[in-house]
């Protein structure tokens, strides 16, 4: 076990940094996550660690590493930015002071990186690496259904014998999805914090995408057989815009989850343009059967809700990889 300590400020922190900070005002993250995944509630005067980063999310706070003593809540998984704007649903965030960065005994800050797991080897250029049985999971949006959608591929993988693998590639750090994929059966599950950012908004396309590559590689070295790749928010925020791109680099085929007929159709044509195969959809559209079975007649891709997925879909859609539309 590593000691730490709290430090002085030399330097301005950056994206990744640990950093020690007081509450100062509680507000829509009364609680926080330990390093058990337990939410722990939050009272004025707490002294808590996060690391610092940005955060981008639609339905709740779009926020960014701005280094100085005031600062905020921007999840409960710890990550501390300054919001700049949020949904007119959601209430203010929880307000800190940042008192200094987490030390090493040795007195060096302490960021994220320092805990990475190793990157599994790269291959010789000469050796053609077949894709293993992995599909992607994007959204037109957040909060389309894309992780319970993923979470019904795991779970039918898992009942059909295989070793389900699962990589948050992008968010906001948290450990809400990760136990979602571990209920779900996922044996092996691995996110952008094993590889050293707190959140992955704002951080370059070159990091991302050797980030995605590790992740996938990394589970199949963990032994996992047949992997899902959640790509957070919805297809036009930029990171997700730019990784979608090279799926088929890394996958066999992508689910998109969406919440109505319409972004099903523009979803499904902007996917097309980046030469991505789009093997069925999901999410919350599912949840009305007159919903789905206009995606469907919009689309003609097959509609599949994460139970039916969950109850075998998840596995004929891995033994049919081609894309339907």
């Amino acid at each position: 076990m590593r000691r730490c300590r709290l430090g002085g400020l030399s330097a301005p922190p950056r994206l990744g940094d640990l950093v020690v900070a007081e509450v100062t005002r509680v507000g829509a993250h009364e609680r926080l996550e330990d390093a058990h995944g337990r939410r722990v509630r939050l009272h004025k005067g707490d002294l808590v660690v996060g690391a610092c980063g940005n955060r981008y999310a639609t339905d709740f706070y779009e926020g960014y590493h701005r280094p100085g003593p005031s600062a905020h809540l921007l999840t409960a998984g710890g990550v501390i930015g300054t919001a700049v704007s949020w949904h007119t649903s959601c209430p203010v965030p929880t307000e800190l002071e940042v008192l200094g960065p987490l030390t090493s005994e040795d007195a060096e800050p302490m960021s994220l990186e320092h805990f990475a797991r190793p990157r599994p080897p790269v291959p010789p250029e000469d050796v053609v690496r077949p894709n293993p049985l992995a599909l992607a999971v994007v959204g037109s949006s957040m909060n389309s259904g894309k992780t319970t959608t993923a979470a019904g591929l795991i779970s039918g993988w898992a009942r059909a014998g295989l070793i389900p693998g699962a990589a948050k590639v992008t968010g906001s750090g948290s450990g809400k999805d990760r136990w979602t994929y571990i209920d779900a059966g996922a044996r092996h599950v691995v996110d952008f914090l094993d590889f050293g950012m707190s959140s992955t908004f704002g951080y370059p396309t070159d990091r991302l995408l050797t980030t995605m590559s590790a992740m996938r590689d990394a589970l199949l070295q963990d032994g996992a057989n047949a992997i899902v790749l959640e790509i957070a928010d919805g297809l036009l925020q930029e990171e997700t815009r730019l990784l979608v791109k090279y799926l088929p680099a890394v996958c066999s085929g992508t689910v998109l989850a969406v919440g109505d007929a319409l972004a099903a159709l523009a979803g499904v044509d902007l996917l097309k343009e980046s030469g991505v195969p789009v093997v069925a959809i999901s999410g919350l559209v599912t949840a009305s059967p007159l919903a789905a079975r206009e995606t469907a007649a919009v689309t003609g891709l097959p509609v599949l809700s994460p139970a039916t997925l969950a109850e075998g879909a998840a596995l004929d859609l891995l033994a049919d990889p081609a894309p339907h539309a």
